[in-house]
C-alpha cells in the first residue's frame, strides 16, 4: 500500500515514491512489493544518489543486443509504462503568497488547482489499486526547471499472468507442428520447379503448435511451462497487464470511474503504452541475424523498401503486434498479390487497344470526313464545326471504348468476388495458425466516454453489475437524427457537384470563344480536367469536414461499447465517402449526356444547357475523372503519410527534448517511446484501400489502368505502414481478433455494386453494343456507322439547318426503330450479365469452401489433442461425481468437479 505523509497535500513526487522522501523502514510498502509477500527489490534501497548513478549507468551501457527490456534489477521485465507530466509551480507565485499572509488553510482555491489535486487523488488511487492487484512497479523521473516527466513502469509477475491467462482464455501449446507455407504462389511455384525471388528466410520465425484454453490446473501438460520467463510472450503479457489497466477502478465504480483510458480521456496521465523491444536500427558491430530483437527483424526483413518484393513476415508481425494489426497486413497483402493478375490482364487491354487503334473504321471516318459532317453548335452563342476536327480524341476514344475493356469488365466482376471468396478461405487459415478462430471478444466493458456522460446507471443484463446505461429510445432518436445531418450532407455534396458541373460548362464555353483551333477542339477535354481537379480538391476537403461531424454524431448517440461505436462511425464515414468520391464518376458514366436534348429543343440548368459527352465519348472522359481522382487521392495520401508522422515525433521530440538535457543523446527505451507518435488505428488505412477496392471494381471498364496503379500504389502503402508501426509509432496494445471486421461486408457490397456498374457502363454509356447491333443489321466492318448514328437538325432549327448531332433521331426529333430495338438489347443485356456473373459467383461460393479441407484435418487433431490434455483423471473425476449425486449434500458435487479443474473462488 502507497503510504501518505503528514501533509495535507502531497504533490506527485511524494504521493509516487519519491524515494529521497522515504525512510528506509518505509520501503517495504513501496512500489515493487507485491500484496501479501515478501518481494522487496534491492532497488529500493539504494539512496537517492546511487539511485541516479544506477539510471544514468544504465541508460549508457545499454546494448544494441538487449531482447528484453527489465526493472533495473535486471530480471524483471517491463510490461506496459505509464507517464504523466507535472508542471513546476513558480517560485514567485509561492513566495508572494507567503509575503501577503494569504495562504490560508480556509483559501479559496482556483479551479484548475481543484482539477489538479483531484487528478492526483484519482491517479494515487488508481495506483494503488494496481498494487493490489499483483502488478509489480518502478518509478522513474525525468525533469528540469519547468516540468517532471514520471515514468511508472509495470510488470505481472507468474501468479498474476497465470490466473488471467485462464481468465482471458489465452491459448495454451499443446504440440509443436511444422511451420507452415501459408503463400499459394510460393507452394505454386515449388512444385514447377521455378525460383521463387519473393521467399525470404526470416530468423526467429515464431513456432506453430496445436493449442487449447489455458488451465491452470493442467499446465504441466503445457510445453514450455517450466519456464515462467519466456512461458508467456511479450504481447500475451501486454494483453493481460492492459486488461488490469481497464478494470482498475481509480474513484468511485457507481459514477463508472474504472479504466486507464477514461484516466487518459480526464488527463491524469498522459499515456500508456507497452515498449518496443529496442533500437530498430541494427547494431554497428557485426551480429547473427537470429540475434536480432523483434523489433530489428521486422524493421531489417520487412519495413526497409528494399523488401518491396518480398513475402511479408506474418507470423512475426502477429507475433509483435497482434492478431488486429496482423490482418490487416495480411489481407492488405492478400490483395496486393491478386491486383498482379488484374494489373496485368488490364495493362494488355490497353496496349491491345493501342495496337488496334489504326483498325477503328468509326475513327479513320471522322478523320476523313473533312467538312462532309457540319455539326450543330456546342452552346447558344457559339457556331457549328466539323466532326474532323475531333479526330485525334475520336482516336483516343477507342483506347477506353473497345471489345477488350468489355471483356475486362466482365474479368473483373469475376476477379471481385472470388477475390472475396479466397480471402475467406485465407482468413480461415490465418484465424487458426494464430488461434483465434474461436475467439468471441468477451463481454466489453463501457467506453470511457460513455461511461463518464451517462445519465443513470442500470444492471447489466449479462453479469448483473451494476453500469452506465443510456435509454435505448434516446439512443434511436439521435441516431435518426443524425442520419438527417448525414442526408444534408450528402445534399452538399450534391450541390458542389453541380456546382463543379457548372464551372465545366463556363470553361467549355470560354475555351470555344477564344479562337484558336487548337482549344476550341479541346475545350471539352480541358473543362473536364479542370473541374476534376477542383472537384478532388472539394472531395478532400468535405472529407476531412464530414469526418470530424461524423466523430462528434457518433460520440452524442451514446453507443456502450468501443465496437458498437466503430461499427456506427465507419458506417456514417463510409456512406458519406462514398458519395463523396464516386458521385462525379457515377455522373459521367450514366447521367452526363442523356439529358441534353435536340435542336429547338434543348435541356437547360440554370439557364445553361445540359452537358454532352465530348468528342471522344463519355468513357474517355470518365477514364480521366478516375485518374485524377484516384491517382491524386493516392499520391496525396502517401505525401501525407509520410510527412505528417515525420513531422508530429518532430514536435514531440522537441517538446521531451527540453526536460531530458542532456540525456537526450541517449535516453532510455520508456524516454525514446515516449517521444513516438501514437498509434490511432486502422480505420483510415482501411478506409484507403476500400475506396481503391470500389474504383478498381466499380468503373473498371472506362480506366483499364486502374489495378496497374492500384498495385504500384499498394506496394508503396505496405513499405510505407511497415515503417510507421515500427519506426515512428508507439507499440500499439496487441489485439485480438479473427477477421477484418464490418470491412470486408463493405467489400462483399461492393463487388456486388460493382457487378451492376459495370452491366450499366457498358450497356449505356459504351458505344460496344450500338456498334454490335449495326454490325448485326448492315455491315460488319462498320463502314458507314458514323453517319448512321448522327441525326440531322429538325427543319425548323433555322439557326443552323442541316446540321448534325449524335443521336438515333429522325429528322421530327423522334426516336428511330433502332433506338428501341437498342434499348431492348441493352435491357437484355444488363439482365443476362447480371444473372450470368451472380450464378457463377453462388457457384465459387459453393465450389470453394471457406474452410480448407487440409485446416479441416488439423481442426479436428487439436481438438484431439485438447482433449486428451484436459481429460486428466477423468475416472477420478467420474467416480467423484457420482459419489457426490449421492451425497446429502447438494453442492459438493459441483465442489469436487471445480475442485478437479482448478477453480477456486
Amino acid at each position: 500500500m502507497l503510504r501518505k505523509g503528514s501533509e495535507a497535500v502531497k504533490g506527485d513526487r511524494e504521493v509516487l515514491l519519491d524515494l529521497e522522501c522515504r525512510s528506509t523502514d518505509q520501503t517495504s510498502d513501496g512500489y515493487g512489493s507485491l500484496q501479501r509477500s515478501g518481494f522487496i527489490p534491492s532497488r529500493v534501497l539504494l539512496s537517492a544518489s546511487d539511485h541516479a548513478d544506477s539510471l544514468e549507468d544504465e541508460c549508457q551501457q545499454k546494448s544494441a543486443s538487449t531482447m528484453e527490456k527489465c526493472f533495473r534489477d535486471g530480471r524483471t521485465k517491463i510490461d506496459f509504462v505509464l507517464v504523466w507530466e507535472v508542471r513546476s509551480q513558480r517560485k514567485r507565485r509561492g513566495r508572494g503568497r507567503q509575503e501577503d499572509g494569504n495562504a490560508t488553510p480556509g483559501e479559496k482555491k482556483s479551479r484548475s488547482e481543484y482539477r489538479k489535486e483531484k487528478l492526483a487523488r484519482w491517479r494515487e488511487k488508481f495506483v494503488q489499486n494496481l498494487q493490489l492487484s499483483g502488478l509489480l512497479m518502478e518509478k522513474e523521473e525525468t525533469a528540469n526547471e519547468k516540468k517532471t516527466i514520471h515514468f511508472l513502469k509495470l510488470s505481472a509477475p507468474w501468479s498474476v499472468l497465470v490466473y488471467y491467462a485462464e481468465e482471458l482464455c489465452l491459448r495454451a501449446p499443446l504440440q509443436a507442428q511444422p511451420n507452415l507455407d501459408l503463400n499459394t504462389s510460393a507452394r505454386v511455384l515449388s512444385k514447377l520447379c521455378i525460383p521463387n525471388i519473393m521467399t525470404e528466410s526470416v530468423p526467429n520465425r515464431p513456432l506453430d503448435y496445436y493449442t487449447c484454453a489455458f488451465r491452470k490446473s493442467k499446465i504441466n501438460r503445457f510445453l514450455g511451462s517450466e519456464d515462467q520467463e519466456t512461458y508467456f510472450t511479450n504481447t500475451q503479457r501486454q494483453r493481460i497487464v492492459y486488461e488490469i489497466l481497464s478494470k482498475t477502478v481509480y474513484g468511485k465504480r457507481k459514477r463508472a470511474e474504472v479504466g486507464m483510458d477514461r484516466l487518459i480521456k480526464e488527463g491524469a496521465f498522459t499515456a500508456a503504452f507497452p515498449l518496443h523491444e529496442g533500437q530498430f536500427k541494427l547494431p554497428k558491430y557485426g551480429v547473427r541475424s537470429d540475434e536480432l530483437n523483434q523489433r530489428q527483424v521486422l524493421h531489417h526483413f520487412w519495413a526497409r523498401w528494399c523488401k518491396w518484393y518480398k513475402y511479408q513476415p506474418l507470423d512475426h508481425i502477429r507475433e509483435y503486434f497482434g492478431e488486429k494489426i496482423a490482418f490487416y497486413f495480411a489481407w492488405l497483402g492478400f490483395y496486393t498479390a491478386w491486383l498482379l493478375p488484374a494489373a496485368i490482364v488490364g495493362t494488355m487491354v490497353f496496349v491491345s487497344g493501342v495496337l488496334s487503334m489504326g483498325s477503328n473504321t468509326p475513327a479513320e471516318e471522322i478523320c476523313h470526313s473533312n467538312s462532309t459532317y457540319q455539326m450543330c453548335p456546342l452552346c447558344n452563342t457559339c457556331k457549328a464545326w466539323n466532326m474532323s476536327e475531333i479526330c485525334t480524341m475520336a482516336k483516343l476514344g477507342y483506347l477506353f471504348d473497345h471489345p477488350g475493356t468489355v471483356l475486362f469488365s466482365v474479368f473483373m466482376s469475376f476477379w471481385a468476388v472470388t477475390f472475396l471468396e479466397y480471402w475467406k478461405r485465407k482468413m480461415a487459415t490465418l484465424a487458426h495458425h494464430w488461434d483465434c478462430m474461436d475467439f468471441h471478444e468477451e463481454e466489453e466493458r463501457p467506453r470511457p466516454e460513455f461511461a463518464a456522460t451517462a445519465p443513470m446507471m442500470e444492471p447489466n443484463p449479462v453479469t448483473g453489475v451494476k453500469e452506465p446505461y443510456f435509454p435505448k429510445r434516446t439512443r434511436i432518436a439521435r441516431m435518426f437524427t443524425g442520419s438527417m445531418v448525414i442526408i444534408m450532407m450528402l445534399c452538399v455534396v450534391m450541390i458542389f457537384l453541380v456546382t463543379v458541373v457548372i464551372c465545366r460548362g463556363i470553361i467549355s464555353v470560354m475555351m470555344f470563344h477564344t479562337g484558336n483551333p487548337i482549344l476550341r477542339t479541346e475545350a471539352t477535354t480541358i473543362a473536364n480536367i479542370a473541374g476534376s481537379i477542383v472537384n478532388l480538391g472539394l472531395i478532400l476537403l468535405l472529407g476531412r469536414v464530414y469526418t470530424a461531424l461524423a466523430e462528434q454524431l457518433t460520440k452524442w448517440e451514446m453507443h456502450r461499447t468501443q465496437t458498437q461505436y466503430d461499427n456506427a462511425f465507419i458506417f456514417k464515414v463510409f456512406i458519406f465517402q462514398f458519395v463523396n468520391f464516386y458521385s462525379s464518376p457515377f455522373y459521367v458514366a450514366f447521367f452526363k449526356g442523356r439529358f441534353v436534348g435536340y435542336p429547338t429543343n434543348y435541356g437547360t440548368l440554370f439557364g445553361m444547357r445540359n452537358e454532352d459527352c465530348g468528342p471522344g465519348g463519355c468513357l474517355i472522359e470518365l477514364a480521366q475523372q478516375l485518374f485524377i481522382i484516384m491517382v491524386g487521392k493516392q499520391l496525396i495520401n502517401n505525401v501525407q503519410e509520410f510527412i505528417i508522422p515525420k513531422i508530429k515525433a518532430w514536435q514531440q521530440k522537441r517538446s521531451i527534448a527540453k526536460v531530458l538535457g542532456k540525456k537526450s543523446d541517449q535516453p532510455c527505451q520508456w524516454e525514446e517511446d515516449y517521444q513516438l507518435v501514437v498509434y490511432e488505428g486502422l480505420f483510415e488505412e482501411y478506409l484507403e484501400m476500400v475506396l481503391q477496392f470500389g474504383f478498381i471494381t466499380i468503373f473498371v471498364a472506362a480506366f483499364p489502368l486502374a489495378p496497374l496503379f492500384a498495385l504500384l500504389n499498394n506496394w508503396v502503402e505496405i513499405r510505407l505502414d511497415a515503417h510507421k508501426f515500427i519506426c515512428e509509432y508507439r507499440r500499439p496494445v496487441a489485439e485480438r481478433a479473427q477477421n477484418i471486421g464490418v470491412w470486408f461486408n463493405i467489400l462483399e457490397a461492393l463487388s456486388h455494386v460493382s457487378v451492376i456498374a459495370n452491366a450499366f457502363l457498358i450497356a449505356f454509356t459504351s458505344d460496344f453494343l450500338p456498334r454490335l447491333l449495326y454490325q448485326i443489321k448492315f455491315d460488319n466492318d462498320l463502314h458507314g456507322y458514323v453517319n448512321f448514328s448522327l441525326a440531322y437538325a429538325p427543319l425548323n432549327f433555322t439557326e443552323n439547318p442541316m446540321c448534325r448531332y449524335k443521336a438515333f433521331r429522325d429528322n421530327d426529333g423522334n426516336f428511330t426503330l433502332f433506338y428501341w430495338e437498342l434499348l431492348a438489347v441493352r435491357l437484355g443485356f444488363i439482365i443476362a450479365f447480371e444473372h450470368v456473373v451472380f450464378f457463377v459467383v453462388r457457384a465459387i461460393d459453393w465450389i470453394v469452401p471457406d474452410v480448407p479441407e487440409s485446416l479441416e484435418l488439423k481442426m479436428k487433431r487439436e481438438r484431439y489433442l485438447a482433449k486428451q490434455a484436459l481429460a486428466e483423471n477423468q475416472e477420478a473425476l467420474l467416480a467423484r461425481r457420482s459419489r457426490g449425486a449421492n451425497a446429502s449434500s447438494p453442492g459438493s458435487s459441483s465442489a469436487a468437479s471445480d475442485a478437479s479443474f482448478g477453480i477456486t473462488s
